[in-house]
């Protein structure tokens, strides 16, 4: 891979961290502040597949990766590992009680106190989101929801949070297989699909 193709792919890496990165949540709390052995259960999940990410700015410049990701989730702590399409690390994104972090594959880290103050730090303008860690799961989590629709089966079938609009498909006994991300801002626009393998 030439070294310009090699930026492309770690400015492109960095866009997809910060679209999946952005709609991570932190562990759900109990009334009491701490996370319960029952929440860390409920919310445990274990991911893998491929994504697709494309930006499109109001200069009609669009910029699109995609890859693999692996997204292993106890409750408490959240990994996840993006790759380009030959199975190379691009980042890997730890989610930690009150901390955030970004290893870039060079070595170097960015962190923060929350997904969001990553995103921002990494992207240099906020996506307030945090409501993937529920989506995957096949729930729209305690943000306001709009325009809320089911299947036949009364699962999640798409709503609109946060200014997403999410639509979720193919479930299985862990939540959505199947997952389209748009949101549509000033200055750009970005479409996210995650295609669950396992």
């Amino acid at each position: 891979m030439s070294i310009l193709k090699q930026r492309a792919w770690t400015r492109a890496g960095a866009l997809a961290l910060v679209a999946l990165l952005s709609a991570c949540a932190t562990p759900p709390k109990s009334d009491l502040g701490s996370v319960t052995d029952a929440s860390q259960e409920a919310s445990a999940l274990s991911r893998s597949g491929r994504f697709a990410l494309s930006v499109t700015h109001s200069s009609s410049q669009v910029e699109a990766v995609q890859g693999g990701f692996s997204w292993r989730d106890d409750g408490q702590k959240l990994m996840l590992d993006l790759s380009n399409p030959l199975g190379n690390t691009l980042a890997r994104v730890w989610v930690l009680p009150g901390r955030a972090i970004l290893e870039r594959t060079d070595g170097s880290q960015e962190m923060a106190s929350h997904p969001d103050a990553l995103v921002e730090q990494v992207l240099g303008s906020p996506v307030p989101v945090a409501g993937l860690r529920d989506w995957l799961h096949g729930l729209t989590g305690s943000a306001p929801v709009q325009s809320e629709r089911r299947d036949d089966q009364q699962k999640l079938s798409s709503f609109e949070q946060s200014g997403w609009r999410v639509t979720l498909s193919r479930y299985d006994e862990q939540g959505p297989r199947l997952l389209q991300l748009n949101r549509h801002e000033a200055n750009r626009s970005i479409s996210v699909r995650l295609v669950v393998d396992q």
